[in-house]
């Protein structure tokens, strides 16, 4: 520090939201990444948001080419990534002119002063430099030369001007976690170990993260200095998650705990691909990957495997899912284990692919021709996709039958704090092979007879290709009752058709827990997968206004919960906010006969906390008024 300078005062805050933004070429994902990296170290709570163009290579410097990535932290337990930008990193005007109107007014923008040329601005849509033209005066704004810098602290290694302009993206990250007190000892660590082998490389970018540092210490552009201190958790070994990854290892414990193979037979497709990038360095645990040719091929190759006795699993996003259904119904006939992952995108078609949508559950329920049910189960959150895709595994096991799991780009690139489980705990799953003959023939022959079932949960009898004693046939065609040999007796098509939706309807769901403290509620909001984190800030604000009001999240949506019938007709009022034009609140309806309204957003974000507050508080009103008639 220079003699005279002051020191910057410390400001203590419960939580912050940041994002940084810039082209798509500047590294945002990977700033915004290890800076939740190095909140979760420092023992915060974190949310966050990835936000990126579709194209491999957008237009530079266009608002179609903006890349950004939002992180809340705070030193409590949040459940979204937040709504309203405190803090807005911008490497260039694009990223300045498309997430401003996110800023909070009074907020702090930091920007690369560098970058806002005369070119950049027209490319930007700027008639002005809104550095100099009073746009900004509501904002705390802070310029830096951070193209400049950066190549002053990397002009010792042999890096190019273009090398150099990588390395922005550490500088920022430096700047910012001195402003905020994070730790980056992990970073260099990580930096370490990625570059190894391009020592350059290496130490360039640490330089420039040290820069960034030494910049935010050195000057006196900021009079602060905030600190949020660690949330309080319960004692266990944490780690930062995604939920891509999360369901990678559900599947990889869900195998290990049933003693089967994991096979993924999966075609890559955003945003479900980072699960096969994920278990294809993971043959050390005997996890078996196929990158087929095309979807078709990924999930025939998956239940080929699970034919011969592994867990078959594919992974897929929309597209790719209403490929695959011809397939899933060939494991709902032949009465197969198959997990079907679902990463939904926005759609139809090829739609918005970086984009998060709940678009597919009608086509998970009823997307296959004939009486095809199967199970669906959603996680909530990041973390919660590990405990459900071990359920997930567990369902397809022991009940003979393909799952599909759905989650959304918003969970599958979205991280948070996730304590480590003890696997120990987790109970087995029971193949329950069979090992020999199950009856009898007409003859009175002792045979094997595949569809032969547990008279508590239906699932038919399932022996290996080559167990002596236990040969048989699978196909696609109808089955008769037991004997499994190819039937167009009508009675018998009957019957197998109630029998296979009973078997889906016995597997063991969790009662619907409601959350409703006071019990007083007269609104009840229902919400599946992703939509709990909005739902979840939205209840909590509602609360602490004194309001009351009732929530109930769904991870299974095929079979429902036993006593919702009861949950649904005890409120006054339903509302299911959905990131769809209101898939849930049709099957509720359907189903229970209730009026369950539908707050719907499909913008390819996750539902806005503010507008489902003020949609609630409205209806809260409503009620109020109706009970004053």
């Amino acid at each position: 520090m220079n003699p005279g300078q002051q020191t910057p005062q410390r400001q203590r805050l419960n939580r912050v939201v940041i994002r940084f933004a810039g082209d798509s070429g500047d590294g945002m994902q990977l700033t915004g990444d290890r800076f939740g990296a190095e909140s979760a170290e420092h023992g915060n709570d974190i949310a966050t948001l990835p936000d990126y163009p579709a194209e491999i290579r957008a237009p530079q410097g266009t608002i179609a080419g903006v890349s950004s990535f939002q992180i809340q932290f705070a030193d409590e337990d949040i459940v979204t990534p937040g709504e309203h930008v405190d803090v807005l990193v911008a490497m260039n005007p694009a990223a300045l002119r498309a997430n401003l109107a996110d800023v909070v007014r009074g907020g702090l923008v930091i920007v690369d002063k560098h970058s806002f040329a005369k070119r950049a601005l027209e490319k930007a849509g700027y008639q002005a430099d809104p550095l100099t033209d009073g746009s900004l005066e509501g904002y705390q704004l802070v310029e830096v030369d951070i193209t400049t810098l950066t190549a002053t602290a990397v002009s010792a290694f042999e890096t190019s001007r273009r090398g150099a302009a990588r390395s922005r993206n550490m500088f920022a990250l430096g700047l910012v976690s001195w402003l905020y007190g994070r730790p980056t000892e992990d970073t260099v660590h990580w930096l370490g170990e990625t570059f190894a082998s391009r020592p350059s490389v290496r130490d360039a970018n640490i330089a420039a993260l040290r820069a960034g540092e030494n910049y935010g210490e050195n000057t006196e552009q900021f009079a602060v200095r905030y600190e949020v201190p660690p949330a309080p958790v319960p004692a266990g070994r944490y780690r930062r998650i995604t939920g891509n990854l999360a369901t990678a290892y559900g599947l990889m414990v869900g195998a290990a705990r049933a003693g089967m193979t994991l096979f993924v037979g999966s075609y890559p497709i955003t945003p479900a691909s980072d699960i096969l990038h994920e278990l294809s360095k993971r043959k050390a645990f005997g996890v078996i990957t196929v990158q087929a040719e095309d979807e078709i091929a990924g999930i025939g190759a998956a239940l080929g495997a699970s034919l011969g006795g592994a867990l078959g699993v594919t992974t897929t996003s929309g597209p790719g899912f209403a490929l695959k259904q011809e397939m899933i119904n060939l494991a709902v006939m032949t009465e197969l284990p198959l997990v079907i992952v679902d990463v939904q995108r926005s759609g139809p078609s090829t739609g918005m692919p970086t984009k998060t949508e709940q678009g597919d559950l009608l086509q998970a329920l009823w997307g296959r021709n004939g009486e095809s049910p199967l199970p669906v189960f959603a996680p909530s959150s990041p973390s919660d996709c590990f405990q459900v895709t071990v359920d997930a595994c567990r369902a397809a096991v022991e009940n003979r039958t393909p799952v599909v799991l759905l989650t959304d780009a918003f969970l599958a690139n979205g991280a948070e704090p996730w304590q480590v489980p003890d696997l120990s705990q987790i109970a087995p799953i029971d193949p329950h092979f069979a090992t020999g003959p199950n009856g009898f023939d007409e003859k009175g022959k002792p045979t094997f007879l595949p569809y032969k079932r547990d008279p508590q949960t239906l699932a038919r009898d399932w022996a290996l290709p080559g167990t002596v004693g236990a040969e048989h046939r699978l196909g696609g065609l109808e089955k008769s009752v037991e004997a499994g040999t190819v039937s167009y007796d009508p009675a018998n098509h009957e019957q197998m058709v109630h029998t296979r939706a009973e078997r889906v309807a016995r597997i063991p769901v969790p009662d619907a827990l409601v959350d409703d403290p006071e019990g007083e509620a007269d609104l009840l909001v229902v919400g599946w997968g992703s939509s709990w984190g909005p739902i979840t800030a939205a209840v909590r604000d509602l609360r602490a206004a004194g309001r009351h009001v009732a929530q109930v999240q769904l991870r299974t949506l095929n079979p429902l919960p036993a006593n919702l019938d009861q949950v649904l007709h005890r409120y006054r009022r339903v509302i299911a906010p959905e990131v769809n034009l209101g898939q849930l609140a049709l099957v509720l309806r359907a189903k229970y006969l209730v009026d369950v309204r539908t707050f719907s957003k499909v913008r390819g974000q996750p539902l806005p906390v503010g507008e489902l507050t003020q949609y609630l508080a409205g209806h809260l009103d409503e009620i109020e008024q109706e009970a004053r008639r």
